[in-house]
């Protein structure tokens, strides 16, 4: 190992790589890359954890893994893996999650360092939280595709993870996926849908008589109807794609002055007989009688493995080949109806699974700054521990690997990391329940996972289940909180504490969430004339819109964009800034919470929305790219 050859390292580093206790949470593919390197460096007290198991689609890209190691513990076959380099460290394997409660400050407070190699949003909160609290330096690190980011977070040294707020994945209207697809994806989340109601448990009825009808006696659930229908495959691809679209026309109302109006397919496509289509690559388009063939070849497959399922419900999974072929034929079947180009086998199984295809060397480039990173870290070098950054291509100096000028302080006004963070939470308190408030509010948005909260003295919430503190089903105004009122927030497990200022807000009809945040009552009373402009500009659209960021596809903000001052090799050209705007939290995202563009024809609300997008920035303020 490099630590035990002489010369690679002076004898003073030398002990403190062997010596220093260091946790890696998440054992992916960067999980595996950086342990490996760890081990090679000569790092010999190591703890890893990771709450996943091996699957077959892993194994193309996490090499501590083979086909025998499917099913099993993620952590423990990596650490049984890595042994082989090095059987003298020390390793320990926990299959488990990072943010249970055996996990806390006593558990943190063992490592020298901790290195972040996780895949989601709140796991990364938490883990960034304890060591805030711990006062233990972190190492954070993404990849997505051929692009990555290794950050170092330091209590009142650096950037925390959570110093400027994230994006929130965009969502769609309902009405929009089932009566007015505009886009690929809109077909995509459809298909899915369908798969749900037809084969297991969905949220969301796409089925036209229960969308449009809901007053008809006479309709029936997709689920009961196909087993009325005993799935025959003929049967539900003719009740989908052509009576349910029958029934769509003559919904006229819901294509008054719209570019995109359902046609009908010919009828004798659906008795068609089958063409093959295995020999079409999974980059290149199926045609459309193709498609109807692969829809009516999935059918049995998928009612089969329905039948044997214990409980008779079944869940997408997009490694699934029947599954997956039953949302390629429907998506592109529907895009046929509603005229939208059709996509490839490959494109949809990214989209529909929320996916961006990983790429190995790009986690092998990261780890290794994560390894370098963490030898600059035992050493006191704070200072050089500035983020860098892997691009997707090279700048206009050739470079693919480029840093911050500087390492960036703390934002003073994070509500993480600084001691006086205040917070204000604009709601309904006639509609929003206390049990609401702690599992949308505290624990799914702030991250919080065992709160304790004060309104005026007064306990509401307690994380001791001793307390007897049975509110939970009352209103906010029904405890007695009202506009202004401020809650006191303690977590005890994270060591984190935040006061919220309420306001009062009347509930729209249409409006989702029912709640929204603001770090302080400027930024709220600019988002409120943000969203009255737009809403003046929308009052004579017809069309579901919803009010949504304009940043193209290939943006989302992740946090603060680098200025001029800061950035090295980073920011002289637009295909540099263009570049450096980097997706955020692609695994995190809710998988029935789909981001999409929308398509406005009315040159007046073009414009209002780009005003707004400029308040956007205006309010949230500099921001910097980060990739989960």
């Amino acid at each position: 190992m490099a630590a035990a050859i002489a010369g690679v390292f002076q004898p003073e580093m030398q002990n403190l790589i062997k010596e220093s206790k260091v946790l890696l949470v998440g054992a992916g593919g960067i999980g595996c890359e950086v342990l490996k390197n760890l081990v090679l460096t000569g790092f010999s007290e190591l703890e890893i954890i990771d709450l996943d198991t091996i699957e077959v689609s892993n194994l193309n890209r996490q090499f501590l893994f083979n086909k025998e190691s499917v099913g099993k513990a993620k952590s423990h076959v990596a650490k049984i893996s890595v042994l082989k380099f090095n059987p003298n460290v020390n390793i320990t394997s926990h299959l488990g999650d990072i943010m249970d409660t055996k996990y806390g400050v006593a558990f943190f407070n063992k490592f020298k360092l901790v290195i972040n190699a996780l895949d989601n949003k709140k796991a990364r909160s938490h883990v960034n939280r304890m060591c805030l609290s711990c006062d233990i330096p972190l190492i954070e690190s993404g990849t997505m595709g051929y692009s990555g980011q290794v950050e170092f977070i330091k209590k009142g040294v650096s950037l925390c993870y959570e110093c400027y707020p994230k994006s929130e994945p965009k969502s769609y209207p309902m009405c929009t996926i089932r009566n007015t697809p505009k886009e690929p994806i809109h077909c995509i989340v459809w298909s899915k849908f369908l798969f749900g109601q037809l084969f297991g448990e969905s949220d969301e009825d796409v089925s036209m008589d229960e969308a449009i009808s809901q007053d008809s006696s006479e309709t029936m659930s997709a689920r009961n109807w196909a087993i009325k229908n005993e799935y025959n495959p003929r049967k539900l691809l003719k009740k989908v794609f052509y009576d349910d679209i029958q029934y769509l026309l003559s919904m006229e109302h819901l294509y008054v002055d719209k570019k995109i109006k359902p046609v009908l397919l010919d009828e004798a496509l659906f008795n068609q007989e089958r063409v093959e289509y295995s020999h079409v690559p999974d980059s290149e388009l199926l045609t459309l009688i193709q498609c109807v063939s692969m829809f009516l070849d999935c059918i049995t497959p998928i009612k089969q493995k329905l039948e044997a399922s214990k409980n008779r419900c079944l869940v997408w999974d997009k490694d699934d080949d029947d599954f997956m072929n039953f949302v390629v034929s429907s998506s592109n079947i529907r895009s046929a109806i509603f005229n939208i180009p059709f996509k490839s086998h490959f494109d949809i199984k990214s989209m529909a699974g929320n996916i961006i295809p990983a790429i190995a060397t790009a986690n092998a480039i990261i780890a290794g700054q994560i390894v370098i990173h963490a030898l600059r870290i035992l050493r006191g070098k704070y200072e050089r521990c500035q983020s860098v950054f892997l691009r997707g291509m090279p700048n206009h100096k050739g470079a693919v690997l480029v840093k911050d000028k500087f390492l960036e302080k703390p934002n003073p006004k994070c509500m993480v990391c600084t001691t006086d963070g205040e917070i204000i939470l604009s709601t309904d308190i006639n509609n929003l329940t206390v049990k609401q408030f702690e599992e949308l509010v505290l624990k799914k948005k702030l991250n919080v996972v065992a709160p304790d909260v004060l309104v005026d003295g007064r306990m509401i919430i307690s994380s001791d289940e001793a307390d007897e503190v049975d509110l939970y089903e009352k209103t906010l105004a029904e405890v007695g909180v009202s506009h202004g009122s401020r809650f006191s927030v303690d977590d005890y497990f994270q060591n984190y504490s935040i006061k919220i200022m309420l306001f009062q807000k009347e509930k729209s009809e249409e409006e989702d969430p029912d709640f929204e945040i603001f770090g302080n009552l400027e930024e709220m009373n600019k988002a409120n004339k943000l969203k009255n402009n737009i809403a003046e500009a929308e009052e004579n659209d017809e069309d579901c819109l919803i009010e949504k960021d304009e940043s193209s596809a290939d943006k989302v903000d992740g946090g603060k964009l680098k200025s001029n001052e800061q950035a090295q090799d980073m920011n002289t050209d637009k295909e540099q800034a263009d570049d450096s705007i980097i997706k955020e939290d692609i695994m995190d995202s809710d998988p029935e919470v789909v981001e999409m563009d929308q398509e406005i024809s009315n040159e007046e609300i073009l414009a209002t929305k780009r005003k707004a997008n400029e308040a956007i920035e205006d309010v949230n303020g500099a921001k910097k790219s980060r990739i989960d």
